[in-house]
């Protein structure tokens, strides 16, 4: 899967949880575009934004890079 930079309207923050977070970023955020998603098949590409994956890092379950990727 190939991680295409978007932007938002969203402020860069720590949310609560994942489901907090895919409510701005549908598909998660990746902390680059080289990233790859160890986690299998997802519905929506990742948000690509190193400031606000370091500040969600915590929800980087597998550690791909991805943060709550859907």
């Amino acid at each position: 899967m190939t991680v295409e930079p978007k932007t938002t309207g969203a402020a860069e923050k720590n949310y609560k949880n994942c489901t907090e977070l895919i409510k701005d970023y549908k598909g998660g955020v990746a902390k680059d575009a080289k990233v790859k998603n160890k986690g299998g098949k997802t519905k929506n590409k990742p948000t690509v934004s190193a400031e606000i994956y370091k500040l969600n890092e915590s929800k980087d379950r597998d550690k791909d890079g991805i943060a709550c990727e859907n």
